[in-house]
């Protein structure tokens, strides 16, 4: 099935002037501009297009990229405010329309802002800064450890909320962030667990269990480089840890935890001793 604003794969039906038209099936011929086509291409080979609206409202494909596609969230900059509402840049001649019945605050032109792109009840590709309006629609069926890619929403008082794969809010609490985040930064971030209530907690590494099987190598390793000694306890400051191993304070406690259970280390006042081998 075909599907505005995103990319599908669709076959070269015939040649004109101005162009190529691709079988769009139910939909009709679409037409793909000679300025967006490819070298070579040729009756019967198939692409990858993406499908929008073009300024005249009709139907067109392109081998362009925008930088955001229908169900997906990014920041994008204002370019125009008029009386039908602000428009952003998104990549493509034609700029997205956000509609000021979705606009949380009036837009002003110059600043980003945080969207989510949609198809209306009009067959318009819009935008929308009104998130909770949108995300959250279905339930989120992730599990512990799966990898997802999340875009930074905003500061709170416990973290950093974020949009994760472009569906849902999740939350990354801020005794396991020690780098600075602002709002529309991507990257990639592990599930920790989906609560009853429906809310993602994440976090920037993996799981702390695993990582701290894989760190206890290291704190092995820096103590025999220091004679056996390293100042830093469970009761570290989490910046000073992070600079040492690069790891949350909790995946650092996990791992010195599991060295002392097996009496590798004895862990004292000021800090960390090496249980010499016989």
């Amino acid at each position: 099935m075909l599907a505005l604003g995103k990319i599908n794969r669709l076959t070269v039906k015939k040649q004109v002037k101005f162009g190529f038209y691709l079988d769009g099936l139910s939909w009709g011929e679409i037409l793909l501009p000679n300025n967006v086509s490819p070298a070579g291409l040729e009756i019967g080979s198939e692409l990858d297009v993406f499908l929008y609206l073009d300024s005249e409202d009709q139907l067109i494909a392109t081998t362009e990229r925008p930088k955001i596609k229908v169900g997906e969230v990014a920041q994008l900059d204002v370019v125009a405010t008029t009386k039908v509402g602000a428009f952003v840049n998104w990549g493509l001649k034609k700029d997205l329309l956000v509609p000021f019945s979705e606009q949380q605050i009036p837009l002003k032109e110059g600043q980003k802002y945080l969207l989510y792109c949609y198809v209306d009840n009009s067959n318009r590709i819009v935008a929308s800064t009104k998130l909770d309006r949108h995300l959250h629609k279905t339930p989120p069926s992730y599990n512990a450890g799966d990898k997802v890619s999340i875009m930074i929403s905003e500061q709170t008082d416990i973290g950093y909320k974020a949009v994760v794969n472009h569906q849902h809010w999740g939350v990354l609490y801020k005794n396991e962030v020690f780098k600075p985040l602002r709002r529309g930064d991507k990257m990639q971030a592990y599930i920790v667990k989906v609560r009853d209530d429906g809310k993602i907690d994440i976090r920037l590494n993996a799981s702390t269990f695993k990582q701290a099987q894989e760190l206890s190598d290291r704190i092995l390793y820096k103590l025999q480089q220091n004679d056996g000694k390293l100042a830093l306890t469970d009761k570290s400051s989490p910046e000073l840890i992070y600079a040492a191993f690069g790891v949350s304070k909790k995946a650092y406690k996990q791992a010195i935890g599991s060295l002392y259970k097996d009496k590798k280390i004895v862990i004292a006042e000021h800090g960390i001793i090496l249980v010499p081998t016989t």
